[in-house]
């Protein structure tokens, strides 16, 4: 008779989903902070496909391996959030899509997901305070995006300016989430805080559900 086997354990892809976030929302919030001359939207797209597209795509099917519902359902969104950007930013740059359309289409993409961000954000205070702060700050970065953008504000200039400095805390926090996720996970005790829950209980070990 076979000897049964347990599936090997998949190391926690968390770290690498904030730290793909964190790295291409950090290049477009300096475009939107900066404007176009001095932070060129052309630097983000690379990143937009490989790093936070790609790479938080390829977390969030990790945490479908771990039984992770939020942490799956977080990165793989958000993997798909920066894969699309990097598509309209290709329209743009083919000239398939002018900078007005690109400003009302981002309206209504970064509207559409401040709406998938607000459950998300009321549910990642179930894990821990440093999560929670990540999709707290994404939030308010969202919100004031698509308002900018509805408004036709330009990058460097009013809303969508005010959007690209929260954007920055919002990539300070992730960075800092994973930080914690990568030393954390090598010791034995945790070496950088993250808080528990705000409310309800944590899950059972083995199907934790950080992001």
């Amino acid at each position: 008779m076979a000897e049964e086997r347990s599936a090997p354990l998949v190391a926690d892809p968390a770290p690498l989903g904030l730290a793909a976030f964190a790295l291409t929302t950090f290049i477009l919030s300096a475009t939107n902070v900066f404007g176009l001359t001095t932070a060129p939207v052309q630097a983000v797209l690379g990143f937009a496909f490989f790093y936070g597209g790609l790479g938080q795509l390829l977390a969030g099917m990790w945490e479908f391996r771990n039984r992770n519902v939020f942490g799956a359902t977080a990165f793989s969104t958000y993997g798909g959030f920066w894969l699309g950007i990097g598509v309209l930013v290709t329209l743009l740059l083919t000239g398939k899509l002018t900078v007005a359309e690109l400003g009302q289409s981002l309206g209504w993409i970064l509207l559409a997901f401040a709406i998938f961000n607000t459950y998300m954000l009321i549910w990642a205070s179930r894990i821990n305070v440093a999560v929670f702060a990540v999709f707290l700050a994404l939030e308010i970065t969202e919100i004031l995006l698509f308002i900018g953008n509805f408004s036709g504000n330009a990058p460097g200039a009013g809303l969508v300016q005010i959007g690209g400095i929260v954007g920055f805390v919002t990539a300070a926090v992730a960075w800092y989430t994973s930080a914690a996720g990568v030393v954390n996970g090598m010791s034995a005790r945790p070496v950088l805080p993250v808080g528990g829950p705000l409310w309800g209980e944590s899950a059972p070990a083995g199907q934790a559900v950080e992001a």
